[in-house]
């Protein structure tokens, strides 16, 4: 029942001896993170770092954002499709971009109880099972929203096979709406423009064929969809903050996680 709108799950571990810095980049997917452990996780904003709270809800991440961490973790995570966590929210999904909030503070106490469940869960397939629970009975919950975001998936599952900008207009015709409406419905349950979206599907189709270290960058920059080497370049480190060859010599393990 969550399949279409939960990519996965995944556990991040780390020694209480390892002090941590990295940035994260834009995956389009939004993410939910418990903490179960006993490290400290901050993140940049405004003119410096902030403690991210014990559940944290990512939204849309559209440049850099710097992170650091100390202490041992324990990180149980969710990562929603584009288009899905809409069910879980109620507010449009762009006021959560480039920010990392307090889940609790989002959707309240039932949260705050699932975060204490999983800490005292004694296994993965324990705290698997919780999430499970709680994400299906949310979905049930937003049982009228699911046309509207299984239309949204649909939609942007087009957009990334014909991404060109002059074929948005064709897209929306296909679906019985107009332009401006499909614009709003992505805005509305993604945070982002139908072009910006394509410009991250492309940008994260370039980190996985970089991680598969098979091909050369500019056979990359074709495969994932770039008219040249140098948008792919303007592209990619717009995003990174880096050039694809400085990325290749800065491959860290949280953004392993993207290109996973």
């Amino acid at each position: 029942m969550l399949a279409p709108y939960i990519r996965h799950y995944y556990l991040f571990e780390s020694s209480e001896h390892v002090a941590y810095e990295d940035t994260v980049f834009p995956s389009g997917d939004m993410e939910v993170i418990f903490n179960l452990g006993s490290g400290v996780w901050e993140s940049f904003k405004d003119n410096g770092f902030q403690r991210n709270p014990g559940i944290e809800l990512w939204g849309q991440i559209t440049r850099p954002l710097p992170i650091r961490s100390s202490g041992a973790h324990l990180m149980l995570g969710v990562r929603f499709f584009t288009h899905a966590t809409s069910f879980l929210l109620d507010d449009e999904i762009g006021v959560f971009n480039d920010q990392v909030f307090d889940l609790a503070d989002v959707i309240g106490r039932s949260i705050r109880d699932l975060h204490s469940r999983l800490q005292e869960a004694d296994s993965v397939n324990a705290r698997i099972a919780l999430l499970d629970g709680f994400f299906t009975g949310r979905l049930m919950s937003a049982s009228r929203r699911q046309e509207r975001l299984d239309k949204v998936g649909h939609i942007l599952t087009s957009i990334t096979k014909d991404p060109a900008e002059n074929n948005i207009g064709r897209i929306a015709g296909t679906f019985g709406i107009t332009t401006r409406y499909l614009h709003k419905l992505v805005y509305q349950h993604t945070g982002l423009s139908p072009k910006s979206f394509d410009k991250i599907h492309r940008f994260k189709t370039s980190l996985k064929l970089i991680g598969e270290n098979k091909l050369p960058l500019t056979s990359i920059a074709y495969d994932a969809g770039y008219f040249d080497q140098s948008h792919f370049i303007r592209d990619f480190k717009s995003f990174t903050g880096l050039t694809p060859t400085a990325y290749l010599n800065n491959l860290s393990a949280v953004n392993q996680l993207l290109i996973s």
